[in-house]
């Protein structure tokens, strides 16, 4: 066997893995890792949201130093209201997460680093060079795979300075008051200070593309709407996250084929918001607390996540359910009659849904009461549990 270079090599630098290296580079120092990121500084351009209720107390302690900007609650507004629920929002811009993971880790970053290929012991620069270790841990973003059918939260968001104060005091996590444009429209939008505001125009929909210009076209008609002057677009981030309908959670696991792995490629991710901190925090506490040397081999470690995913994948399947309501039954302009009938349930419930915590007696209030999707169509989707039945998935 080759020299071995390094305990834990972590392939990208994005949300998962960053947190693993900051939390294994402050619980466990006496281990060899390095974080190999393309860019000049991990984290990419994106704006992380959670809510703190989403997290143990012990999580939000460590996580605290990373987050840029917290609210005491939120707003959402549909076509037959608009409504305040309390309880903390909290976000992570990605210079933030750059800057703290930078001072915590030192020379276990390297930036600036181009990957070719990783195995589960060992990554292929794009330089020629070879890194090995005892276990690499692939976080380099979603992967397709035949074994799920996904529908997708493609979005575009301008983080743009005003010409005079918006005046609001809390994010706005859902207006789908919008028009709808084939499939499920809203505008999420988070004040950063009184003229700053992050504005993203979100569609949930079958395929992951949109054309960018539309959804800038979509943006800047919603700021006039709204009254508010855009005097400058300071930055621009945008992406596709899967939303999971259905699949094969053993097949996708056998077909990685032991390579360990994270954050979203490992699909830990609440299926249907697409939040994924929560998870990623869970996912480093978990590695953190595995015994050394032993228990951070590649196959160790591999069993140990697809442990993790495969009982998270369990906890989802009511997820997996009203993913198909929504994607499935009903016209794709209409789906915003999903999402308003559950924003009139309790503030309560609504927490345990973004916690992912959902008890029998949630499951039972959300189902109750007149559907708003067309009734067979509703049965039909949620007959189908394999991904064969819905679609050839991407």
């Amino acid at each position: 066997m080759s020299t071995v270079d390094y305990d834990l090599i972590l392939a990208g630098g994005g949300l998962a893995n960053g947190l693993i290296a900051w939390r294994l580079r402050t619980q466990r120092p006496e281990l060899r890792i390095l974080l190999l990121e393309q860019d000049a500084h991990p984290g990419g351009n994106h704006t992380w949201s959670f809510h703190a209720s989403d997290l143990t107390h012990a999580q939000r302690a460590w996580i605290a130093p990373l987050v840029s900007w917290r609210w005491p609650g939120y707003e959402v507004i549909f076509p037959a209201f608009r409504r305040t629920l309390d309880g903390a929002y909290c976000c992570i811009a990605s210079g933030d997460f750059a800057r703290v993971l930078a001072a915590a880790l030192g020379p276990v970053l390297r930036p600036d680093t181009r990957i070719a290929a990783v195995h589960p012991t060992r990554v292929e620069l794009a330089n020629g060079a070879t890194l090995h270790a005892r276990a690499v841990i692939d976080g380099r973003g979603p992967a397709p795979s035949p074994h799920l059918a996904l529908g997708y939260q493609t979005f575009l968001g301008q983080e743009v300075r005003l010409a005079a104060p918006h005046g609001l005091t809390a994010p706005v996590i859902m207006d789908a008051g919008v028009a709808q444009q084939g499939g499920y429209r809203f505008v999420y939008v988070l004040p950063f200070g009184p003229d700053r505001l992050l504005i993203e125009d979100t569609h949930y929909i079958d395929s992951a593309g949109r054309d960018p210009a539309r959804l800038r076209a979509n943006i800047a008609a919603y700021a006039q709407a709204r009254g508010w002057q855009i005097d400058k677009v300071l930055r621009e981030e945008q992406g596709a996250l899967p939303i999971v309908l259905a699949g094969d959670v053993a097949r996708f696991w056998d077909a990685l084929d032991g390579q360990p792995t994270s954050g979203l490629r490992a699909g830990l991710f609440h299926f249907t918001t697409g939040y994924s901190l929560p998870h990623a925090a869970r996912l480093a506490d978990t590695i953190a607390a595995l015994p050394a040397p032993d228990a951070l081999d590649a196959q160790s470690l591999f069993a140990a996540i697809r442990r993790e995913a495969e009982a998270e994948w369990e906890r989802q399947g009511f997820f997996r359910l009203l993913n198909r309501m929504l994607f499935l039954a009903g016209s794709p302009d209409a789906r915003w009659r999903v999402m308003q009938k559950f924003y009139e349930l309790p503030p309560a419930l609504i927490a345990h849904f973004y916690a992912g915590r959902l008890n029998l007696a949630d499951k039972a209030r959300i189902l109750s009461g007149k559907p708003p999707v067309p009734v067979l169509q509703a049965l039909s989707a949620a007959r189908k549990i394999h991904p064969h039945q819905i679609r050839t998935p991407a």
